[in-house]
């Protein structure tokens, strides 16, 4: 993951974000640059990943900044002007004044294997059934097919759409089936 670079026009403002960024826990690396030129010095030495500045900076506007940034390095905009959108889809905007929440929820926007610009999040795996589990889910649809007359998929969808309208696993949908019908 690389680094972030700050541009504000007041020093100490890009003191306070950096503090913040740096707390988020997820970058190491955040260094604040004096103006647009330095960060496009810096974008050429190190492996960035975000530019956080306003709109004016001391020697350029974001606009003239985003052209000059390599495609993979995205720009959170801090500005007080809520109807300005931005013109390039790796730019995001961050409306001031705001709280550090809701910088560090953008920046982990940006994170790879986000679902922020078009970036995909990796799938969750699964988490896996123990074979009690399996066996008990398998005796109630067994109980389903025999009682009601179901196909094996149907009695399954019957268990899985229980266990989502009662806010329980299947297997406690299924513990339930098999307690109901014991007797």
């Amino acid at each position: 993951m690389g680094c972030i670079l700050i541009s504000m026009p007041k020093f100490e403002d890009a003191g306070h974000i950096q503090r913040i960024v740096s707390g988020s826990g997820f970058w190491d690396q955040v260094y604040i640059c004096e103006s647009g030129n330095e960060i496009l010095r810096t974008v050429e030495d190190r492996d960035v990943s975000i530019v956080i500045c306003t709109k004016r900076l001391s020697d350029m506007g974001y606009e003239e900044l985003s052209t000059y940034l390599p495609a993979h390095v995205n720009m959170v905009l801090l500005t007080k002007d809520a109807g300005l959108e931005p013109f390039s889809s790796n730019i995001i905007k961050l409306l001031m004044p705001f709280k550090p929440v809701d910088l560090k929820d953008t920046l982990s926007m940006l994170l790879p294997g986000s679902f922020a610009l078009g970036r995909k999040q990796k799938p969750k795996p699964k988490p896996q059934r123990s074979e009690e589990e399996k066996r008990l889910i398998e005796k109630a649809k067994l109980i389903l097919m025999d009682r009601n007359g179901m196909t094996e998929p149907e009695a399954f969808r019957y268990i899985q759409k229980s266990s989502m309208d009662m806010g329980r696993t299947m297997t406690e949908s299924a513990q339930m089936i098999l307690l109901l019908n014991s007797e």
